[in-house]
């Protein structure tokens, strides 16, 4: 990142500054909104195998992308945010490749599997890269006092995608099969790539920087109360089409569209919120909403209901990235702000990985609905969790 802010920052509206990248965002999570409920709809009705066999193949990429945060920072901050763009999305198209090699042994339920969790590890780095840089690539073209807005429109790049995603994957499966899927989410992120290659690079920041587990230290418990916020995400992803499966219901795509729908409007109309009343209190307040819409899922008697309790739970989950980011960032020195963003991020990164097959033993167990019923509990420890961070609000 350079070390002065982008002539955008003064001339331009954020949205200027960063509407270069939002395609490039919206194509990397493109790829990985479009396999994800087919993915479960794969392995557990196509493959034969059990509900915990999907909560690991969707966990797992979590898994893996934690395990590269660190990385992603760092090379981010030394060689600059572009480059983790351009190795992470020709990474995201090896992982749709592994899909379409998964699909032709299907016949062979335990190598197809092994395949499609391959696919799964690959797709870990590779938002692990895309992401942290995108993020920081944002931050350096409009400088760190726009980090909540960059953030926040991230963030409507990331979850459009998703919401765009989830239901034309399921329409595609239907329609073409599982191989159409991997085909599309190997060919998406090469979209984002050509963008990329055309916007200009950001030099990273000369200066000290600090080790990964300082960083670590300095913004935990934005990130635990991150973490936490994205349970009810990782379930509602990972059993929704399950869940509706089970109950007989139709729409499970809309249910993915109406989180997405939920957190896109929150973001293009209260992105302000954290700065103006404080990162906890906006944290909190969400955090509340959210767990209204879990148990909303929890209880649903149809499918409409469900998808109000989908959509209360993106409208909920919307701004505690922004208003939690923007605190953990200020926590570093701007030598280390990419390390800073990995950290973060990271944090959701594991509860997303260890909600799946965690939700997936639930499910096993207490049935499909049970896993948005443990989604609402972890958003009200979240809320403790804020209640210890002291001024973290009054500097957002």
């Amino acid at each position: 990142m350079t070390t002065t802010a982008h002539p955008a920052t003064t001339s331009c509206t954020a949205l200027a500054g960063i509407g270069p990248l939002f395609p490039v965002v919206f194509c990397g999570y493109l790829a990985l909104g479009l396999p994800l409920p087919a993915l479960a709809l794969q392995v557990h009705d196509r493959l034969g195998f059990s509900a915990v066999a999907v909560g690991w193949v969707v966990g797992i990429q979590s898994l893996a992308t934690v395990l590269t945060r660190g990385f992603a920072g760092r090379l981010t901050d030394t060689r600059g945010p572009k480059l983790g763009a351009l190795l992470g999305l020709p990474l995201a198209a090896v992982a749709g490749l592994l899909y379409l090699a998964s699909e032709a042994v299907a016949g062979r339920p335990g190598l197809s599997l092994a395949l499609l969790l391959a696919g799964r590890l690959a797709l870990g780095p590779a938002e692990s890269l895309f992401l942290t840089g995108t993020m920081a690539w944002g931050i350096a073209r409009l400088g760190p006092a726009r980090t909540g807005r960059v953030m926040a429109w991230q963030g409507i790049g990331i979850f459009g995608a998703l919401a765009v995603g989830a239901p034309l994957g399921l329409a595609v499966m239907e329609r073409y099969g599982f191989a159409a899927v991997a085909a599309a989410a190997a060919l998406v992120p090469f979209l984002g790539l050509l963008v990329a290659l055309a916007i200009a690079p950001e030099a990273g920041i000369p200066g000290q920087r600090l080790p990964f587990r300082r960083v670590i230290a300095l913004i935990w418990r934005q990130g635990v109360g991150l973490g936490l916020a994205g349970v009810p995400f990782a379930a509602l992803a990972a059993f929704v089409s399950l869940d509706y499966a089970a109950h007989g219901w139709t729409g499970a795509g809309l249910a993915l569209s109406g989180f997405g729908a939920g957190y896109i409007a929150m973001r293009v109309f209260f992105a302000h919120w954290p700065d103006r009343f404080g990162g906890a209190r906006v944290a909190a307040a969400s955090l509340a909403v959210e767990a209204i819409g879990q148990a909303v899922l929890w209880a649903a008697p149809n499918a409409g209901v469900a998808l109000v309790g989908a959509s209360l739970t993106g409208i909920g989950f919307s701004l505690v990235f922004p208003a939690l980011g923007v605190e953990a960032t200020r926590r570093v020195p701007p030598q280390s702000r990419g390390l800073a963003v990995g950290g973060f991020v990271a944090f959701l990164d594991l509860a997303i990985g260890l909600t799946g097959p965690l939700a997936g033993f639930l499910a096993a167990g207490f049935g499909f609905p049970s896993v948005f019923l443990a989604g609402g509990a972890a958003c009200l420890l979240a809320i403790l969790t804020l209640v210890g961070q002291g001024g973290a609000g009054r500097q957002g």
